[in-house]
Parts: structure tokens; C-alpha cells; sequence
């Protein structure tokens, strides 16, 4: 399991700093040795809150990932920075940007804010609308930092298959990072991320398992894709929790452990913003989930035959 550093970058509300720090502690404590940031993640404070929190930590005992395609640069409209989901001041402004020096600097900026000597995997975050610099400049720039030993693994991180499937066919990516399209509520994964990478010898990160809150905790006006859940999805939820509780299995337990059935699956990520659930998290992964919950999903139709369960 990875431990996902969006909320220590004040996702939606503010974090303390004591609390961050205490979260990191405790994935620690937990056995999580992987660990996901990002520059958009609260206009750069997620790196350097993670940074700090690994700083006396063995270096070899973890795996460090951040991404590129979006700079940091001063000169924010001011406020908050609520408008692209973060409770910091809009010191900064982003800018998209994939070209090769670009890449180059985002990692070297990266660096700096985590205050530690390497990346282990840097991943392309979201150019789903950059394709053409992404795949000429940005994709090759990685290679070479990858060759220069600057990174140790390459890849993209989205939140959609197709352009995914295509960092799989064409290029030498290591690992890709698939958020929320490989989960109880969503398979399509299955069409063609995670074969091609199965094929490829290539690894499968996988983000989102709870679909932005609805399969934490199914009611209504809980969020499906960071928007609010259709009644139909929502029902389907419900249908996916009543099974799970029956087995005496909590319905996040189960979402945790689905991806990791399919052979390409490295880890799947989960974001904590508190120490409490940093330790739920690694509590549930080793929480026993009895086979007949996978045989009564099939059986209720809420688990196709093709989708491998754990």
C-alpha cells in the first residue's frame, strides 16, 4: 500500500502541521513504505510536509514518487487556493508545462522542496490535454533523467485508460498510476491499462479504490468521481455494502483489497489526513476477506466473471 499525500496538502481543509507529520509516523508504524506526492498538491506544501517527515528515515527503506507537467510560479491571484481544491494561500500560480526543460525543472524544484537526494518514480500528472508535448518532449526528458539515475522510475499518472494504454503500447514507462478506473464500482481498467501492462512486465499503481468517497462511507450525497453519486451508482454501493457486511467485512476493507487480485497491481494508493486514518488503512489491508464475499458479489451480479477477485 502507498500512502497518498494529497490531504497533508491541505486537500478541502486545512491540516495541521503537527498532524501531518503524525500521519506520515503513523503509515510508517503501519508498514507503508510508499509514499505519493505531488507539486499540485496544495501549491507544493505536500512535498515539502512529506520531505520533512522522511527526512531521518532510511532512505533505502522507502519509495518516494512526485510528478510533472505542472510549475509552481509566484505571483497568485491571492486568497485562497480553494478553487483548485487546496486550504493554502495562492502565493503561486500554476502553469502547465511539458516540454523537456520544463520536466527538468519541475524535478529539480521537487528536489528542493522535499529536501531529499532522489525521486524513485516521477510520473506525467494529467496531460490528458498535452498529449503531443507529453509523448515528444516531456516522455523523452524522463527517459533521460531516468539514464542520468536523476529519477529511478518513469511513468504517467491519470484518471482515464486510453491515454494510459498508449503510455503502456509506446513508450518504456516502468509503472503507470490509474486513479479510480479500478475499483468495485468502475472495471474499466480491465480493457486495456491493465493487460497491456500485464503483457509488458509493466507495474500498476492504483489510485481512488473508493471513488472519491462513495465506497467509504455509501449514503446519500456522497461524492462519486468528485462529483455527487447518481442514485443508481449510489444504490449499487449500497448493494456492494450490504454484501461485504454480511461476511463481517467492512465495505472499504473490501475495496482495498479488490485491485490487488489482478497480477499487474504493485499497490494501490490511499490518501490519510490524520493519523487515525493512516492506521485504519493499514488495519484493513491486513483485515482477512473471506472468499465467499467475492463468490456472493459474482453470484449478485455486482462482480463480473471476467474480473479477477482476490
Amino acid at each position: 500500500m502507498s500512502l497518498g499525500t494529497a490531504p497533508l496538502g491541505n486537500l478541502y481543509a486545512a491540516v495541521a502541521p503537527e498532524q501531518a507529520a503524525a500521519t506520515v509516523d503513523a503509515a510508517w508504524d503501519a508498514g507503508i513504505r510508499a509514499f505519493d506526492t505531488a507539486p499540485h498538491y496544495g501549491l507544493g506544501l505536500a512535498e515539502r510536509r512529506l520531505g520533512a517527515a522522511l527526512r531521518d528515515r532510511p532512505r533505502a527503506e522507502y519509495v518516494l514518487s512526485t510528478k510533472v507537467g505542472r510549475l509552481l510560479r509566484p505571483g497568485g491571484p491571492g486568497g485562497d487556493d480553494l478553487a483548485h481544491g487546496f486550504a493554502v494561500p495562492a502565493t503561486h500560480h500554476r502553469v502547465w508545462d511539458f516540454s523537456a526543460d520544463g520536466v527538468r525543472r519541475s524535478i529539480e524544484e521537487s528536489l528542493y522542496r522535499l529536501g531529499l537526494d532522489r525521486i524513485d518514480i516521477a510520473y506525467l500528472h494529467d496531460p490528458d490535454d498535452h498529449a503531443e508535448q507529453a509523448f515528444g518532449e516531456a516522455y523523452p526528458e524522463l527517459e533521460r533523467l531516468r539514464a542520468e539515475g536523476v529519477v529511478g522510475a518513469v511513468g504517467a499518472g491519470m484518471n482515464q485508460t486510453a491515454m494510459l494504454a498508449r503510455f503502456l503500447r509506446d513508450t518504456d514507462v516502468d509503472a503507470v498510476l490509474l486513479a479510480g478506473r479500478y475499483t468495485l464500482l468502475d472495471h474499466s481498467g480491465l480493457d486495456a491499462v491493465l493487460p497491456e501492462a500485464a503483457a509488458r512486465g509493466r507495474s500498476v499503481v492504483i489510485g481512488g479504490v473508493f471513488n472519491s468517497g462513495l465506497l467509504a462511507d455509501p449514503r446519500p450525497g456522497a461524492t462519486y468521481d468528485y462529483g455527487p453519486a447518481a442514485r443508481p451508482v449510489l444504490d449499487r454501493a449500497l448493494r456492494l455494502k450490504s454484501v461485504t457486511e454480511r461476511h463481517g467485512v467492512p465495505l472499504r476493507a473490501a475495496a482495498l483489497h479488490f485491485p490487488f487480485a489482478h497480477p499487474a497491481v504493485a499497490s494501490v494508493l490511499v490518501g490519510a489526513r490524520s493519523p487515525a486514518e493512516a492506521a485504519d488503512a493499514g488495519d484493513l489491508l491486513r483485515r482477512p476477506v473471506p472468499s465467499a464475499l467475492w463468490a456472493e458479489l459474482r453470484s449478485e451480479g455486482l462482480l463480473p466473471e471476467h474480473v479477477p477477485a482476490p
